[in-house]
């Protein structure tokens, strides 16, 4: 089976596993899934989810949480960790947002990595996500489950095994797999304990490299 075989299989298994599966950060607009996913960095989703309606409610638009002080956001979304350096990106890029387009997230990427604190997985998930668009977001889930499968080869690093998958996957597939992989990775492949290989829908088919 090549690769190309392989992701199709997978992308298959997964869907008939995880019908529903979505991005597991709570959103309405795409500005707010910019925040989460910065607040998200060294903390669970459901922590963020639980943090973020302070946030709105005292900031519920962009532009408020623009004008906000980095101090003001630091002490709402301190619970999430690393506080100080997440409020000043989270106020570097709604200020951004303002200054430079108009209050609306841009949806190019070239464009979103001109933004503070985003980064390529940021990125890929608002393209995906908010704008419908191709996209591979390489978390940790995505990179340890694609190794252990056998779709890519010992990468480590997130933007090769984006560029790998890119190849393999069909790009209207990418950004559903990859929240089916966190899915997967929470439920059945986990990181911290032995995988539960004998109630995989893969077993068949992974190469198993744990």
């Amino acid at each position: 089976m090549t690769k190309e075989e392989l992701a199709l299989e997978v992308i298959e298994r997964l869907k008939q596993e995880y019908p529903d599966a979505d991005c597991t950060l709570d959103y309405d607009d795409a500005w707010k899934l910019l925040v989460s996913v910065r607040l998200a960095a060294q903390c669970t989703d459901e922590r963020v989810n639980r943090i973020v309606p302070h946030l709105y409610a005292k900031y519920p638009t962009a532009l408020a949480l623009a004008d906000a002080e980095p101090e003001d956001i630091e002490e709402i979304v301190r619970p999430c960790g690393l506080g100080k350096s997440k409020a000043r990106d989270i106020s570097a890029c709604m200020r951004m947002l303002r200054d430079e387009y108009g209050g609306e997230v841009p949806d190019d990427f070239d464009e979103l990595l001109k933004l503070p604190g985003v980064g390529r997985k940021s990125a890929n998930l608002i393209m995906g996500d908010v704008f419908r668009k191709p996209a591979i977001v390489t978390d940790t889930h995505c990179i340890r489950l694609s190794n252990r499968i056998g779709l890519v080869d010992n990468l480590k690093d997130p933007k090769k095994v984006e560029m790998a998958l890119r190849k393999i996957v069909p790009p209207e597939e990418g950004n559903d797999l990859c929240h089916r992989f966190v899915y997967h990775g929470r439920e059945v492949c986990t990181a911290r304990t032995k995988p539960y290989c004998s109630r995989c829908c893969l077993a068949d088919i992974c190469a198993k490299k744990i």
